[in-house]
């Protein structure tokens, strides 16, 4: 369902990420909320998020997104900040490279030559 390798979800199980649920014979079941979790997980540490901050914002997947932090630091909201305005400065610009190929594919199917 998730193409997600084994071994990850098992490390996503011992950084307490996950918590899937035990049949009786041992084996996980992973219900679709769940995968559904790991599914976004999964794109956080492309993203550049270590674990110990995913695990932080873990409420923040789930829906509903009623979120309440009484004990939110500025030790724990600076890295998230930190983080969030380096995915901003990614976003930006891998928006623009995905302009520039854009118009290089607009420019080679119609056949004219690239001005510049």
């Amino acid at each position: 369902m998730t193409d997600c390798p084994r071994r990850l979800l098992r490390y996503y199980e011992e950084q307490d990420l996950i918590r899937p649920r035990r049949l009786p014979n041992g084996y996980r079941d992973y219900d679709p909320r769940l995968v559904d979790r790991v599914l976004q997980i999964r794109g956080l540490p492309d993203a550049g998020l270590p674990t110990r901050l995913i695990r932080q914002i873990l409420p923040c997947l789930d829906r509903p997104r009623s979120i309440h932090f009484p004990d939110a630091t500025p030790e724990m909201i600076a890295p998230l900040e930190h983080e969030r305005d380096r995915m901003d400065q990614r976003i930006a610009c891998l928006s623009r490279n995905r302009d520039a190929i854009s118009e290089y594919l607009e420019v080679v199917r119609d056949g004219d030559p690239p001005r510049g």
